[in-house]
């Protein structure tokens, strides 16, 4: 073919690279829930505590999720399918409901049974039912927050190390066997996937943020309560006419 010919059909695969480079790739959007009446009784700190509790719980049944590939046989144990063992687990933690094979420990207590190397049951269920237990517990036992509910920063930042601490049992801890407890991130020859500490880091960064946030909440109630006495001796307009 001469260049004549050639240039009608090169003219549009151009305009059509130009297009796309032009059109940014889609990466998602920031969606806001719908309304509700419930949100009569939230101010703005009661919403975003609401908020980041639904992110939190949603990272950790994305977890459940990862942990239960990786991890077939630990759904086995309790479910004939893998999404029936992830419903129980998320029915149980909305619900507030125990986790049978916890033996009735909460909080603290049942992530270190979850996490004990001679754990028989669901470790994958037990560790994300606890470690959701004790989230909540920091909260003060609440998923949803309203006027009358108070957050204590201390309790939130303990959450935060806590998380930390069992996503680094999860990866180092070992069983009587030598395995893992369960099989998570993985690094080595071509094989990169941390995408289970990425999740555990979002759940930590929301709770330093809501302990900040808390701490930060009450400081600044103060001070705009010194502004607004200045405000109203000091800071008044005077008339001009």
């Amino acid at each position: 073919m001469t260049r004549t010919t050639l240039l009608p059909l090169l003219l549009p695969c151009a305009a059509l690279l130009a297009a796309c480079a032009s059109s940014p790739a889609p990466h998602g959007q920031v969606k806001g829930a719908e309304a509700s009446s419930r949100e009569m009784g939230q101010s703005d700190s009661n919403r975003v505590a609401t908020l980041a509790m639904r992110a939190n719980l949603n990272s950790l049944y994305l977890l459940m999720s990862k942990l239960y590939r990786r991890n077939p046989a630990e759904w086995k144990k309790t479910a004939t399918t893998r999404e029936e063992a992830e419903k129980k687990v998320r029915d149980a933690i909305e619900q507030r409901q125990p986790w049978p094979e916890l033996q009735g420990k909460r909080d603290i207590v049942a992530m270190t049974l979850a996490l004990a190397p001679d754990f028989k049951g669901d470790r994958v269920a037990a560790f994300i039912d606890a470690t959701a237990d004790m989230i909540i517990v920091a909260h003060g036992n609440k998923i949803e927050f309203f006027l009358v509910d108070g957050l204590d920063a201390q309790h939130l930042y303990n959450a935060a190390r806590n998380v930390e601490i069992a996503a680094w049992v999860l990866a180092s801890r070992r069983n009587a066997a030598g395995a893992p407890l369960l099989l998570s991130d993985e690094m080595g020859g071509d094989v990169r996937n941390l995408s289970f500490e990425r999740e555990f880091g979002k759940i930590v960064g929301r709770l330093d943020l809501m302990a900040e946030f808390s701490t930060e909440r009450y400081r600044r109630a103060g001070i705009s309560y010194v502004q607004n006495l200045l405000g109203g001796s000091f800071l008044q307009f005077l008339p001009v006419r």
